[in-house]
Parts: C-alpha cells; sequence; structure tokens
C-alpha cells in the first residue's frame, strides 16, 4: 500500500449524526455461533470489511453454506449443527485476530487435518496459548514455528470435553474462542482463567452473542466457566454499529470542540467500548445517553490518569485527544495491546513525537503531555486503528498526511468518507 490520505482541517466544530457499519466483534462472533448452529441464521446489519471478508471465506472452506449481500449488509449462514464439513481447509486470516483464533478453536470440533495462517504480522502474534489450552480438551494442534505463532495446524477428532487453563493476560480472544466452542464438545467443558483477564467486556460479548443463538455458560466468580454440551439454535441476529470506531466521531467533537451524535448504541450495548465516552466525560465534554444514540458535546479538555485495561481498542483515540488536552494524560493497564496489529504502545508514541508532542512510554502506558503539533505523515503500521484515530488530529492541525490509509479497510472501508461527510459545512 502507498496512498496517503491528507486530512483536512475543519473551519468550525464539527456537529452531525453519524452510524458506523456494525461491529466487527459481533459480526464474527456472530458468524461462528451462525456457522455452529442447527438451521439456519440471518444477521443483519453486518459489517463489510477485510476482517469479516476473511471470516467468511475461511467458513466457506469449512463447509458452511454462507450468502452474503453486501448492498443489503445481510449474512444468511446455514449451521453445520456442530461439525464443519470439511475434512481439509488450508485457511488464509490474513491478520485478523478474532479470525484465526476463533476459528482455531471451531476447527476442533471438526474431523481432519487444518492449517490456519495470516500474514507477516499475523506470524508474530500469539496463539500457543489457545492450542495449549485445546489440546487439555483433548485435540492435537501445533504451532509450526518455535515462537508461539501461526501458522497453526489442528487435527481434529471433535472436542472430548474436560477442563483446561487458559491464560488470561495476553488477549480476551483466546477464552472467548474456547467459550464459542465448548457448547459442541461431546462432554462437558471447564474452563480456567489464569491470571487477570485482560479486554473484559468482549468475553461479556461473547456470552451475549452465544446466548442469542440458545447456549449458555455458567460464569463462576473466581474465573472458572463451566459449559454443558448444547446446540446453537439459528435464529435472526440484528448487529449493533462498531462502537470501537464510534469513539473516533466522538473524539472528533472533544478535539474540536463540536456535538456529534452516533445512532444505533446505547447503555444496553454488547460492546464494552462504549464507555469510551466516559472518559472524554472525564476530560470535560458533555455526553448525553439516550435509547437509540449516544451524544458527546465537546468541553475545555483536562488531562486524566485512566486504566483502558477494559475498553483497550479505543486507548488510540483517547491518545490523540490528550494533546488538545489542559495537563497530561497518563493512559495505563494496556500492555497486551503490543500484540495487537502492532506494538499500539510503541506505534503511537513513535508517532505523536513525530508531531513534537512529548510521550512518556512505559512496559504497559503511555503519558501524553500537551504542546504545539507540528506536520508530519504518519506511519500506520498497517494498524487500522492507527490510520482512523490519527487522522483526527489533522481536524485541528494543517498538514496531517496519513501514509497507508487503505488499511483502515480491516474494519471500516468508509471510514475517510464519513469521516469527511461529517466534517462538511452545515
Amino acid at each position: 500500500m502507498s496512498d496517503i490520505y491528507q486530512v483536512t482541517p475543519v473551519t468550525q466544530p464539527i456537529c452531525g449524526t453519524v452510524r458506523p457499519p456494525g461491529s466487527k466483534s459481533l459480526t464474527n462472533r456472530a458468524l461462528i455461533a451462525a456457522a455452529l448452529a442447527d438451521g439456519n441464521s440471518r444477521l443483519t446489519g453486518a459489517l463489510e470489511s477485510d476482517d469479516t471478508r476473511v471470516m467468511i471465506e475461511s467458513l466457506v472452506r469449512l463447509g458452511i453454506a454462507i450468502t452474503h449481500d453486501t448492498e443489503s449488509h445481510t449474512i444468511d449462514v446455514s449451521g453445520c449443527n456442530g461439525s464443519p464439513n470439511a475434512a481439509f481447509a488450508e485457511l488464509c486470516l490474513e491478520n485478523s485476530g478474532t479470525s484465526i483464533r476463533f476459528l482455531t478453536a471451531l476447527c476442533a470440533l471438526g474431523n481432519g487435518t487444518f492449517r490456519l495462517d495470516g500474514n507477516a504480522r499475523m506470524c508474530e502474534r500469539p496463539i500457543g496459548d489457545l492450542v495449549r489450552a485445546l489440546k487439555q480438551l483433548g485435540v492435537s494442534g501445533h504451532c509450526e514455528s518455535e515462537n508461539d505463532c501461526p501458522p497453526v495446524v489442528i487435527e481434529a477428532n471433535g472436542l472430548q470435553g474436560g477442563t483446561t487453563t487458559v491464560s488470561g493476560g495476553i488477549s480476551s480472544q483466546y477464552l472467548s474462542a474456547l467459550l464459542m466452542a465448548a457448547p459442541c464438545a461431546k462432554a462437558p467443558v471447564e474452563i480456567v482463567v489464569e491470571g487477570e483477564l485482560v479486554s473484559r467486556p468482549y468475553v461479556d460479548m461473547t456470552l451475549g452473542v452465544m446466548a442469542r443463538f440458545g447456549v449458555t455458560a455458567d460464569c463462576g466468580t473466581d474465573g472458572r466457566y463451566h459449559i454443558d454440551p448444547q446446540t446453537y439454535r439459528g435464529c435472526e441476529y440484528d448487529i449493533e454499529p462498531d462502537a470501537s470506531a464510534a469513539s473516533y466521531f466522538f473524539a472528533a467533537a472533544a478535539i474540536t470542540g463540536g456535538e456529534v451524535t452516533v445512532s444505533g448504541l446505547n447503555h444496553h450495548a454488547l460492546q464494552g467500548d462504549v464507555q469510551f465516552v466516559d472518559a472524554l466525560e472525564s476530560m470535560g465534554c458533555r455526553v448525553d445517553w439516550n435509547s437509540d444514540s449516544i451524544t458527546v458535546q465537546g468541553g475545555d479538555l483536562c488531562g486524566i490518569e485512566v486504566d483502558m485495561n477494559e475498553i483497550s481498542d479505543t486507548a488510540q483515540t483517547l491518545s490523540v485527544v490528550a494533546p488538545f488536552a489542559k495537563g497530561p494524560t497518563r493512559i495505563h493497564n494496556i500492555g497486551h495491546v503490543r500484540h495487537k496489529e502492532t506494538d499500539r504502545i510503541s506505534a503511537v508514541a513513535t508517532e505523536l513525537k513525530k508531531l513534537g508532542i512529548r510521550v512518556d512510554e512505559g512496559p504497559d502506558e503511555l503519558t501524553i503531555h500537551p504542546g504545539p503539533i507540528q506536520p508530519a505523515t504518519i506511519a500506520t503500521y498497517d494498524d487500522h486503528r492507527m490510520a482512523m484515530s490519527f487522522s483526527l488530529i489533522g481536524l485541528r492541525i494543517a498538514g496531517i498526511k496519513i501514509a497507508d490509509s487503505s488499511c483502515a479497510a480491516k474494519t471500516y472501508p468508509a471510514f475517510f468518507d464519513d469521516l469527511e461527510s461529517l466534517c462538511q459545512v452545515k
């Protein structure tokens, strides 16, 4: 990719309403549940992006019948009733962490040999803890390289059941993958989480999607999850707008002193990232929660200290608001984001420094100081969230360019179009 997007500063505060596309996290979870279901499912409001594309292509290779209408954002899935039909498949998941981790567990339910691979960055992203957890449940599998990263080979003969332990400190996607596969095991499954669980709201989201398809898990207070053998039931599932994507528009209101409403989200959303607005409220913004929308109005911003462990996908968004605040902002307990599409702590610090901003980087934190901002071309590291978040600085500062901006297509192909539309003078 060599495309460069130059951001045009706004001449007045942004005011308007926007509805981001469907949640990537919900779309990929719903695709797994629908694929494993007994019967047909229809997903409405589904996201069309690189991450969902590779998930759908892989499910089709596993023998799942899927019809995807991109114009109506509808996906029809004919479920396999707990076990994929293919006896062999080569799956390429590019840099989609949800896809490769969820599908590794799903492949364990089949009968055959399955190889899951990705791009160069994916081959640096850890998955060994998940493979070891599956082995404890009777699954034969291994990472081909010695770094506990993809490619992964699963030699499946169904999920036998039993007790397994999984680390909670690297990615909540390991636990989500096990939870979604567990109802289709031959015997009850007990999952024990070792250590602090990062991004806990994403696990709650997983359980919410599972419940919509008719299966449940018994969640103990001691990090234990018990799942009995059950059957997913096909259903119609309407997918919420992406709350992580919504954070960029809320941040745009904060940075420009404007007022932005995101429709389709509310207090009852399954996505924990809606709580990003709490951080903006602490910085001085006004937040109005409505039955089918959230509105953020910018104000005089002040620096804050915030633990973003549970909403770490929005840490980059807050990082680009921080330079416009009075006083430093400390974002901490986000060490696991170093294992995302890129090392997000290092990437954010590097690019903010390129803009002339003082940044203090720690193993699991960033402290960002306000100050004059200079023009620069922002490297995106093939990370969609770097592209989308850093573009917001250009709403106030001239000369901000986003290199390789098309990486935003991973989760939000129309992001820059929607941002420009919102910025138009009404």
